[in-house]
């Protein structure tokens, strides 16, 4: 069930319209603002579409660092996992062609 939920970001008033629950909406638009308000803070800009245009670059820049660092760990887990069947399979090799 889609919902609407009023923000502002910009000093704009929006109505979004989401299946998230409201509450996670309005979490979603603070974080938004929260970006914009670090990006006036540290720059020049004043036309609100290039203040637009940095925040996503730095939302952006989060996002793929975030996926790289769960990609490492999936990676790192796998190696894992493929280390611990090695070991069960040359430690007792008939177990694993016992349960199939």
């Amino acid at each position: 069930m889609k919902h609407a939920v009023q923000v502002t970001l910009l000093g704009q008033q929006y109505t979004i319209r989401s299946a998230m629950a409201p509450e996670e909406v309005c979490r979603v638009a603070d974080f938004v603002n929260e970006k914009i308000a670090e990006v006036m803070a540290s720059s020049r800009a004043v036309d609100t579409l290039n203040i637009a245009v940095l925040a996503l670059l730095n939302v952006g820049e989060a996002y793929l660092r975030l996926h790289d660092a769960v990609q490492h760990q999936d990676d790192s887990a796998n190696a894992r996992l493929r280390d611990l069947v090695a070991r069960l399979e040359s430690t007792c090799p008939d177990f694993l062609t016992r349960e199939s």
